[in-house]
């Protein structure tokens, strides 16, 4: 009974191994560019608490207890998101889905013309700033009467322009974040070790 069980406890070790060099190989551990990374451990420690990409055991805990105040932030994190939010702020939203990755706007028409208006729909396909990190469709109606209405989806000028001035905005935010989060790197007792 006992060697069966040792066999069972040797399969998930090497499943649980399996599965982790798979995520490994799929990207879920990101694997850093060894020419932009210092060799030695400690200057990488270094350049990823500056750029604010870690934290350390006694900042954590002195947080939690109430030495200091904690750093949880949500959508207000994701550059692309703040940029949509700002640049769309002319507009009534339907529907703003952080979790879903989209921004609904609702119908806008300018000065009150009830003819002719727009609504913008943005999905967000990434976190990262980039062009093609989010799809912008423009949907313009145009009505004849109250309930005579046609709805095309146009892909013009105006969609590269918001598309644009996003990608700008955010840009500008991570910059102002990557500014933030930089923190210049004591070295603590425990890191003069040799």
């Amino acid at each position: 009974m006992s060697k069966l069980l040792e066999y069972k406890k040797l399969i998930i070790f090497f499943l649980i191994i399996f599965a982790l060099n798979s995520c490994a190989k799929e990207g879920f551990f990101k694997t850093g560019d060894a020419r932009k990374n210092p060799p030695d451990p400690r200057e990488r420690v270094k350049k990823n608490l500056e750029e604010g990409k870690g934290f350390r055991i006694n900042n954590t805990i002195g947080g939690a207890r109430g030495g200091g105040a904690t750093n949880f932030e949500f959508a207000s994190s994701n550059e692309l998101w703040r940029a949509s939010l700002d640049i769309l702020d002319f507009m009534p939203l339907t529907s703003a889905n952080y979790s879903g990755g989209v921004i609904i706007t609702d119908w806008y028409s300018e000065q009150g013309n009830a003819e002719e208006s727009i609504k913008i729909t943005i999905r967000f396909l990434s976190n990262e700033v980039r062009a093609d990190a989010l799809d912008v469709d423009i949907f313009y109606k145009k009505c004849i009467a109250a309930n005579n209405c046609k709805i095309n989806k146009q892909d013009g000028q105006l969609k590269k322009e918001i598309t644009k001035k996003i990608l700008s905005r955010a840009a500008t935010y991570k910059k102002q974040s990557k500014d933030k989060n930089f923190k210049p790197y004591r070295m603590s007792t425990n890191d003069n070790r040799e």
